[in-house]
């Protein structure tokens, strides 16, 4: 590889900076399925966002992936139980577990519901020097009652950029919800049904093109930098 030069550049560190290459992008690809985890954000018997994200599911085991689904019921509010409650730990390896995910929330209030915050808020950025979902790719859903609207797609792309995910482009907002899924919880032909397909069929795309470079994707200057300084500090201290 040719060395950069970085005369021009004095406060950069040498050995942190690397010029991205192509071939880095492409590595082995991985030869399992995509693996995703779908969150919705109602305990309702009958949710609408649960419904969606069946569907959802049914869409990616068609296209290839495989699929979990979070059942939040019994899943207490942040910072009201220890990290080691039941459903706190399979939330937090059901995302461990995944490539990608789709977060389907209703809007209340014209928010994201509670239920999908709370979901989200037990996943914590970084456990130990583990980031449990930086460079998963994420697609965002949502349920309206009313009319068509896009504030709780729009909170969780907000939520995808700061947990560090590659929030695909297309969305799907389902308005009239309860118009839009039978007595059996199966959407009904629609264009709202063609958009769940557009964006499933985007996070499998993105998820087979990033899955395999994301650590590199992933890998930024300054924590290289960091983690070096780490390093020499240790080497210091074992050398005294």
């Amino acid at each position: 590889m040719q060395t950069p030069d970085l005369v021009d550049l004095p406060n950069i560190d040498a050995d942190a900076f690397e010029r991205p290459t192509t071939a880095a992008l492409i590595p082995e690809p991985p030869t399992h399925p995509p693996r995703i985890l779908l969150l919705y954000g109602s305990l309702r018997d009958r949710s609408f966002s649960r419904f969606q994200a069946q569907e959802a599911a049914r869409l990616l085991e068609a296209f290839g992936a495989e699929t979990r689904i979070f059942n939040p019921s019994g899943l207490p509010l942040p910072d009201d139980a220890p990290a080691d409650h039941p459903k706190v730990q399979e939330l937090r390896d059901l995302s461990a577990w995944s490539e990608g995910q789709v977060w389907c929330s209703p809007e209340r209030h014209g928010a994201m519901a509670g239920i999908m915050k709370t979901q989200i808020d037990w996943i914590p950025l970084s456990i130990g020097a583990v980031r449990p979902t930086q460079g998963k790719t994420l697609a965002v859903m949502q349920v309206s009652g009313g009319s068509q609207s896009f504030n709780a797609v729009n909170q969780m792309r907000v939520l995808g950029r700061w947990m560090r995910m590659i929030t695909i482009p297309n969305q799907s907002s389902v308005a009239k919800a309860y118009e839009q899924f039978d007595e059996a919880g199966r959407m009904k032909p629609s264009p709202y049904y063609d958009r769940v397909v557009d964006v499933v069929e985007e996070l499998m795309k993105f998820t087979l093109l990033t899955r395999g470079p994301s650590a590199y994707l992933t890998s930024r200057y300054s924590e290289r930098k960091e983690a070096a300084a780490k390093l020499a500090e240790r080497v210091k201290l074992a050398a005294i």
